[in-house]
């Protein structure tokens, strides 16, 4: 700040007090002085200029219409990237290979096999399965939670890798399938048996239903449900029947969405992946499902 400038002997105007020079901007009566930057600074910038100079020889940088100026190094990022993934994909053969000659209860009866094949299955996983499972693999209504442990067709490795390869209801000959009986659309049961059903299936999870009757209910399960669910509704692995006892629901747990699913049944479809992705990612989307669950290596040589 300048308070009262004079001139030096070579006329320009300087700050009385410190004899620096001014820049002849004023604001509000106050002068700006012309103070040098610091050397340090100054070096500092002059050596970026210097080092963009060196980048700009060395390496592609400037755009031209069709391509960039390629550099004297002749080095790019896509080879660059060629060359890390060429090297990854060499160190990561000896596990594949290793995988691709083992079963699947091999593999996570092995800790170092278990352990890369549930990294690459989980990003197998990112890229195919959760657009239904969800990133979480928590699911959703209509497509099943794959953290709680609780399985339709079954939890080994080798009930995973079943499923994983030839789907549900996918068309593939070797598919999962089953079809739950429309009980009301089809005229099978009436409305009150519907509702008295939907009360003994809440109760099987310790559920109080808002209207049934559930004894009469039980005894409509014992004649329709028991040939799939079994007798105390704990399901059927063979035929993907739900464990109705657990309160773990894949279209709903009210008495509304019971009712719903017993009158006009909603069957979901899962892709057969292993066409797509072949025998060693399946196994390894396997054992990353596998892992979800809770599974270890312990638990799985335990199988």
């Amino acid at each position: 700040m300048v308070n009262d400038p004079v001139e030096d002997a070579h006329g320009r105007e300087v700050d009385a007090a410190t004899g620096t020079e001014t820049t002849g901007h004023s604001w509000d009566g106050i002068k700006e002085l012309n103070t040098p930057l610091p050397r340090w600074w100054l070096w500092t910038f002059y050596g970026t200029i210097l080092f963009s100079i060196v980048y700009v020889v060395l390496y592609p940088a400037i755009p031209l219409v069709h391509s960039a100026t390629s550099g004297v190094l002749g080095w790019n990022s896509r080879d660059a990237l060629k060359a890390e993934v060429a090297e990854a994909t060499q160190e990561q053969a000896q596990f594949r290979d290793q995988i691709a000659a083992a079963t699947p209860a091999e593999v996570v009866q092995n800790a170092d096999l278990f352990r890369f094949a549930s990294a690459a299955g989980r990003s197998a996983f990112a890229v195919n399965c959760v657009q239904c499972h969800g990133a979480g693999a928590t699911g959703g209504p209509g497509y099943p939670n794959l953290q709680d442990d609780d399985w339709l067709w079954g939890g080994t490795i080798d009930d995973i890798v079943q499923t994983i390869s030839y789907g549900v209801r996918s068309g593939s000959d070797e598919t999962r399938f089953s079809e739950m009986p429309a009980f009301g659309r089809d005229g099978i049961l009436d409305a009150e048996q519907i509702e008295n059903v939907s009360a003994y299936v809440l109760s099987l999870s310790g559920q109080k239903a808002s209207s049934g009757d559930a004894t009469a209910g039980q005894q409509v399960f014992a004649d329709n449900c028991t040939a799939c669910h079994g007798e105390n509704g704990q399901g059927m692995h063979e035929l993907g029947a739900p464990n109705l006892s657990d309160g773990i629901w894949l279209y709903g747990g009210k008495q509304s969405d019971i009712i719903a699913q017993v009158t006009g049944p909603r069957h979901g479809v899962m892709p057969a992946w292993l066409p797509r992705l072949g025998e060693t990612t399946v196994k390894e989307l396997a054992a990353y499902v596998y892992s979800l669950g809770g599974a270890t290596v312990e638990q799985a040589s335990a199988q």
